[in-house]
């Protein structure tokens, strides 16, 4: 799969909750595309990956 423009071989299946996860985002600080479909975070949990898949995650940050 495609994450952020970077290559990325997923070893099993998962959904793109446990993707984000795993990868220490905060669910309530992002936003996913999935292959051009903005994803609602309530979605997440029911979303599976695929190899094929292009994702897109923007973060939110806060700073002054």
């Amino acid at each position: 799969m495609q994450v952020n423009g970077e290559k990325i071989l997923l070893t099993r299946r998962m959904s793109l909750e446990e993707f984000l996860l795993q990868r220490c985002y905060r669910l309530d600080r992002v936003v996913a595309e999935l292959n051009g479909e903005i994803i609602s975070v309530d979605r997440y949990g029911q979303v599976m990956l695929a190899d094929e898949d292009v994702l897109e995650i923007i973060s939110f940050v806060g700073g002054g």
